[in-house]
Formats: structure tokens, C-alpha cells, sequence
């Protein structure tokens, strides 16, 4: 199926051969409907489900997959992707809404929260960014005040993927301002509690199945129990590596989006007839599929590289981590916006599925750090590297 052998085990190939029937049966068929409608995929979310997807990376113990990580993930999202990018990022959203549990939760708050989530039972997110905090995220300003046993948040979020249809929140706020990113704390936060509201639901460009809305919190009364990790000053970390692990991830949604346009390109330009023959006759078009099937295989090996790092348990994955986000996005605008001009005229309509595509890919350079920010990353760390 690919032009490269990336040595995937029996498991992962039958991961692969699972969620790819799922795409194609039960997502495809309704693609158009979810994004015109800009509706959320619950019933989707509950054959993922059912079909133990959400279990990936979370350990066996807590109701995950047994010898799973995330890679597994990571090729789970492709091949969801594949199909419909906004299906795709409601799903993944929900593990990035876990990893700070599963990366600094407490023995207690890992029991009480990870078997639901492994199970699909419940779906999760992760709520950072604010309006004057995007790519700064240590410039938020919700803040958490002590009150006792209690912990009262006030403050805004907005963009959060899976907003208002998620259950569980991990959100993060400032328990003490004076110390800068050592005061930003994390809280796990469930939906329903008194204070806790939901605002605009933003209309987007693409990933429309995906919800995206404001978190409002007005006097809102946390327990200390929810206090992730049980210690203040520890969310700033748990971002970081929070993003350190779900930054591939974004990369196996471009990584899709871009797969599913390039097959979609290659199929019309072997029917699409001009001037008597396949337009996948002409070299102009083989040069930009030959282009697309280079960058694309070349984003996929970097990506399983790293979640590969991850799941060796590498420490130092930030600059690998930013490079898989920042290069498999960049290649998914490139890629989609290729197989539009290949379908000419018609990729700019609806009647064909590259449009989705293209607008799908956008958002891949954008959310959880623009590309920009990736850049720094790396710059940085490739600077601290030869300049010892």
C-alpha cells in the first residue's frame, strides 16, 4: 500500500487493516454530512470505542491496550485521517485531554479517570490556550485562588478541540502568579460542575466534525483531589510534555490528510482525459505526484521515528516531537493543495473530496504551536546541542 516498508509488527498492520475498514465503512459514507453540518461525530466516537481505539497508549491496567503506545496511536489517526481530518482530530483531541493524567496524575486520579477514557466511555480535552495566551502558554491568565479544601477558577478559554462534548477536562491555571510558569498549575475538571460553562462554538474552515468552543469559568469550585499530580506549580511541565508526546500525533493527522488527497489526485489523474489520453500521462503531472509520494513517505518516517523515541521511553524528544508536527503539516498544505490543481476546476467544488482536504490541512500548521513555534524549538535545542 506504501512505497516504503516501515517494518510494522503483525499487530500494528492489523491496527491498520481495523481502522482502515472502520474509515472506510462506517466514517466515509457520512464525511460530507458531519462538515456541512458542522455536526460532532458522537456515533463515531462510539464504534471507536467499541473497537478499543481509545485504549491505545494507556496502559493495560487502566483498561488500555495491552502492549500498545504511540505509535499505535499514532497510526490509528492516520488512517482515520485518511479519511476525514475533522473525525480524525475529535478523536485524537480526547487522548491529548488524557496525557496530562496519564503523564502526571496521581495513582488515585489515574484509577478514577483513565478506565472510562481508555473505554471510550467518556471523551476528553485539553484546555490551554486562551485569548491572550496561544503560542506564550505561559501567558494565561485563568486563575485558580486556594479557599480551604477548594480551589475557586475563574478565566477563559477558547479553541478548545472537543469543547462542551467532552466529559473529563484537563485545564490548566495559574495557582501563583508571582512565580511565573512554576505558578501554573493543572486541574482535571469534569463537565456539569456548578461554575463551569460553555461558550461560542466557533465555525471553522475545515475539521468542522471537530467541536471547538470557549470553557468559561465563573467561581468555579475545585476540589484539591483535583488537583492534578496533587502539588501546585507542576502544569507548566505537564504541558510541556504533554506536547512533547502529542506533537507526533498532530503530525499522523497531516500525515493522513495528505495520504488521502494524494490517493484521491492519483485515481483522477489516471481517469481525467484531455487531450485524448490520462492526464497521469503528462510528465508535469507524474513530476507532482512523484513530489507528493516523496514528501509524504518522508513525513511518515519521521513521524514513526519519533513515536518510536517515545515509546523506547527517549527523555529528549522536543526537538524531534516539534519536527514531526512542523514537517508533516507543512507537507499536508503542500500535498493538498497539489492534488487540488490536479483536479483543476472540480477540486475547487464540492463535488469532489480535495476541497475538504485542503481546509483540513490548514490547522495541522497552526494548533498546538504554529509551525513558527516548532521552528524555535528546534533552533534552540540544535543550538544548545553544537555550542557546548
Amino acid at each position: 500500500m506504501f512505497l516504503v516498508d516501515y517494518n510494522l509488527t503483525e499487530e500494528q498492520q492489523m491496527l491498520r487493516d481495523l481502522v482502515r475498514k472502520i474509515a472506510e465503512e462506517k466514517i466515509k459514507p457520512v464525511s460530507r454530512e458531519y462538515d456541512e453540518k458542522e455536526e460532532f461525530p458522537a456515533e463515531i466516537m462510539k464504534i471507536l470505542g467499541q473497537s478499543d481505539l481509545f485504549g491505545l497508549c494507556i496502559p493495560e491496567e487502566y483498561g488500555g491496550v495491552p502492549g500498545s503506545g504511540l505509535m499505535e496511536l499514532c497510526i490509528a489517526t492516520e488512517e482515520i485521517c485518511r479519511v476525514d481530518g475533522g473525525v480524525g482530530t475529535a478523536y485524537a483531541a480526547s487522548f491529548l485531554g488524557t496525557l496530562p493524567i496519564l503523564i502526571g496524575g496521581t495513582a488515585a486520579q489515574k484509577k478514577k479517570y483513565l478506565p472510562d477514557l481508555a473505554g471510550g466511555h467518556k471523551l476528553a480535552a485539553f484546555a490551554l490556550t486562551e485569548p491572550e495566551a496561544g503560542s506564550d502558554a505561559s501567558g494565561i491568565k485563568t486563575i485558580a485562588r486556594k479557599e480551604g479544601d477548594y480551589y475557586i477558577l475563574n478565566g477563559t478559554k477558547c479553541f478548545i478541540t472537543n469543547g462542551g462534548d467532552a466529559q473529563t477536562y484537563s485545564v490548566v491555571a495559574v495557582t501563583d502568579k508571582a512565580r511565573g510558569p512554576r505558578g501554573i498549575s493543572a486541574f482535571i475538571l469534569e463537565k456539569g460542575m456548578e461554575g463551569f460553562s460553555f461558550g461560542k462554538k466557533e465555525a471553522k474552515l475545515g475539521i468542522r466534525a471537530s467541536s471547538t468552543r470557549e470553557l468559561i469559568f465563573t467561581d468555579c469550585k475545585v476540589h484539591k483531589d483535583q488537583l492534578l499530580g496533587g502539588k501546585e506549580g507542576a502544569g507548566f511541565i505537564a504541558t510541556m510534555k504533554t506536547f512533547d508526546h502529542s506533537r507526533p500525533g498532530v503530525g499522523a493527522q497531516a500525515l493522513g490528510i495528505a495520504q488521502g488527497a494524494m490517493e484521491a489526485a492519483v485515481e483522477y489523474a489516471h481517469t481525467r482525459v484531455q487531450f485524448g489520453k490520462p492526464i497521469s500521462s503528462f510528465q508535469g503531472i507524474q513530476w507532482m505526484l512523484a513530489d507528493m509520494a516523496t514528501k509524504v513517505e518522508t513525513a511518515r518516517s519521521l513521524i514513526y521515528t519519533v513515536a518510536r523515541m517515545v515509546d523506547r521511553g527517549c527523555k529528549d524528544v522536543s526537538a524531534p516531537s516539534a519536527m514531526a508536527k512542523m514537517y508533516a503539516s507543512d507537507v499536508a498544505m503542500s500535498v493538498t493543495t497539489d492534488a487540488v490543481q490536479i483536479f483543476g476546476g472540480y477540486g475547487y467544488t464540492r463535488d469532489y473530496p480535495v476541497e475538504k482536504f485542503m481546509r483540513d490541512a490548514k490547522i495541522t500548521q497552526i494548533y498546538e504551536g504554529t509551525n513558527q513555534i516548532q521552528r524555535n524549538i528546534i533552533a534552540l535545542e540544535l543550538i544548545k546541542k553544537y555550542t557546548k
